[in-house]
């Protein structure tokens, strides 16, 4: 049953969050933050047009929330065609390469 569940909450990403395993504990997630997700995704869009590109987490310190909620709103804002990787990488505080992201076009319009 729970495989199921998974199925339908990846069959509607990125409109909703998205959730991993057979567990329930990342679907229980999702459905806990669904409610949120419109003004994590605004501020997400938000640090992209102010910052100009960004990588997540330069982004999550921009605007001081947690990485485990902003991060996944990159991700989401990504498959809906907001937000595109600018081809070019910046080493995050860990030492790991990241993408930069930068607003598409649609992205710029949805973020005003």
């Amino acid at each position: 049953m729970q495989h199921s569940h998974n199925n339908h909450l990846t069959a509607r990403y990125p409109s909703i969050p998205g959730a991993k395993g057979q567990d329930g504990t990342s679907q229980d997630a999702a459905e806990a933050i669904k409610p949120l997700v419109p003004r994590l995704r605004r501020v997400a869009l938000q640090a992209l047009a102010t910052l100009g590109d960004a990588t997540v987490l330069e982004a999550v310190s921009y605007v001081g929330l947690s990485r485990e909620s902003l991060q996944p709103r990159f991700s989401e804002l990504r498959a809906m065609g907001l937000v595109e990787p600018t081809g070019a990488r910046r080493r995050n505080p860990s030492g790991k390469a990241a993408a930069v992201l930068r607003l598409t076009d649609k992205g710029r319009a949805a973020s005003r």
